[in-house]
């Protein structure tokens, strides 16, 4: 159990840098007109929002201390 807790803490720790340095981005595509069978869309690249980062930072960071003071 508690080498569980430090590998996922450890995972989303860095997963949490990753995304707060802005390196983590998803492509969105949205239909812009459609004429019948006809379409046309666009495909855009958004980041993931910064908040979400810092969050898997801290509950991360949790976690993996959590781990490393458990007794048992």
């Amino acid at each position: 159990m508690r080498a569980g807790l430090i590998v996922i803490g450890i995972i989303m720790l860095v997963a949490g840098i990753w995304i707060v340095a802005g390196h983590a981005s998803y492509q969105d595509t949205s239909t812009i007109l459609q004429v019948g069978a006809a379409k046309l869309t666009a495909t855009q690249d958004k980041g993931v929002p910064q908040w979400l980062g810092i969050a898997g930072i801290v509950v991360g960071g949790l976690l993996a201390v959590g781990g490393f003071m458990k007794k048992g």
